[in-house]
């Protein structure tokens, strides 16, 4: 499974996506987590120390399955490039800005739908997707998520973080993503889990659970590490039930719409790595 996690900056993406990995490997899962966030921070939250975090390998744009001269497979891709986590996770960094000037990140967005465009299931059993935030990456070349299975829209308990959610629904959809799903997140009480409820079903949002906000969480943040065993129960409570959600309903197979803009990705994809050869 190939599971995309988006939303706007702040909404708690980074936090739900370590307890996903988590609770994934809990299962007896492989998990690949993917950071494509330009100031990377996923690794802590999978256990990582802020320098090892800051140390890790970025992986090269050219050597994805079918790009450039230095092809890799999964396999070797993250043997060289992945970095074992204390949870269990395998991380890859798909992108960092290290100094000012440095250039569009548009080939690293098309690094990372070229990554999920490959047979990364033979490596992976979940493939998680941290990206950053806004809703560039679902227009970059055809979407950096192209193939995700799942997308996850984290939301705050505001009007315009539900809208946000609300306004990708309709482009996750025209990239052939299959399932689509809203999360709120951070509901202090059930005047926001009401607010989760009217504005979801006004903007469009399936929703598959809310979140409650817990202090465990920002004392985490502060302390710049993982969620310790004991921490934030009701917060992994939650997760369970996204879990949950997924599970309930499997990805469609024989989709003829979405073949066929898979297949018309392919050749897109095709035809760009050629360019980039020449």
């Amino acid at each position: 499974m190939k599971l995309g996690v988006v939303g706007k900056g702040g909404v708690g993406k980074t936090s739900l996506s370590g307890l996903l990995c988590q609770a994934y490997v809990a299962r007896g899962k492989r998990v690949l987590a993917v950071d494509t966030d330009s100031n990377p921070n996923l690794a802590m939250s999978l256990g990582l120390d802020e320098k090892t975090a800051n140390e890790a390998p970025l992986v090269p744009r050219k050597l994805v399955v079918g790009l450039g001269d230095g092809t890799l497979s999964p396999g070797a891709l993250l043997k060289e490039y992945g970095l074992p986590t204390p949870s269990g996770v395998t991380l890859l960094h798909a992108m960092r800005i290290d100094q000012a000037g440095a250039g569009c990140s548009c080939a690293d967005h098309y690094m990372v739908r070229s990554l999920l465009g490959t047979a990364i299931e033979e490596e992976a059993d979940v493939t998680l997707v941290d990206m950053e935030a806004g809703l560039e990456h679902l227009s970059r070349s055809g979407g950096t998520l192209a193939y995700a299975d799942v997308l996850l829209m984290v939301m705050e308990p505001t009007h315009k973080s539900v809208m946000t959610a609300g306004r990708t629904v309709p482009l996750a959809r025209e990239l052939g993503i299959p399932r689509i799903y809203g999360v709120g997140n951070k509901a202090k009480g059930e005047k926001d889990v009401e607010l989760f409820n009217r504005l979801s079903e006004e903007y469009g949002v399936p929703l598959a659970t809310v979140v409650p906000w817990d202090p465990d969480v920002p004392k985490c943040d502060r302390r710049g590490g993982p969620l310790l065993a004991g921490e934030a129960q009701p917060v992994r409570d939650a997760v369970e039930r996204i879990m949950a959600v997924i599970d309930s309903e499997p990805t469609p197979v024989n989709a003829g719409e979405r073949d066929a803009l898979l297949a018309e990705r392919d050749r897109i994809d095709k035809r760009i790595a050629e360019l980039q050869q020449t």
